[in-house]
């Protein structure tokens, strides 16, 4: 089986603190984790600079616009889509709102923000996991 390699950009909006996350809805044509709770962010285009990328997904998902600061975590995944089998490399960035305002694209139907350190608390896509925990140890050096 050949595998798809992808690159993505993923999100961590901060606002007040708080971390923006997006549930999944069922009409998301890509989506493999209906019902879950993700970060804004998507794949990279061939021969799209990466901060362009995140912020057309952001904009897209959210309507916010924000200032992207700097990569904190490097992470893969490996989901199965219409019986391909993809290999995703995710770089999450800390990325600031000025507004906490969300307006939803159709691929989400809920938004929270949420204490990063709660992020337990929630039906988060598996991948987050290792991301929350190395952005909480940054925010405690």
């Amino acid at each position: 089986m050949d595998i798809k390699l992808f690159t993505a950009t993923k999100a961590f909006i901060k606002y007040k603190g708080k971390i923006l996350i997006l549930r999944e809805s069922g009409d998301y044509q890509d989506g493999t984790n209906e019902g879950s709770f993700d970060v804004p962010g998507g794949r990279v285009e061939p021969g799209q600079r990466f901060d362009e990328s995140l912020r057309r997904e952001i904009k897209e998902e959210t309507g916010l616009n924000v200032a992207i600061g700097d990569p904190f975590f490097v992470n893969e995944w490996h989901p199965q889509k219409n019986g391909e089998q993809w290999q995703i490399i995710g770089i999450f960035f800390e990325c600031e709102a000025d507004t906490d305002q969300v307006a939803l694209s159709e691929d989400h139907n809920k938004f929270e923000w949420i204490d990063p350190e709660q992020y337990k608390d929630y039906k988060l896509i598996d991948n987050l996991h290792p991301a929350f925990e190395s952005y909480i140890s940054r925010l405690s050096e």
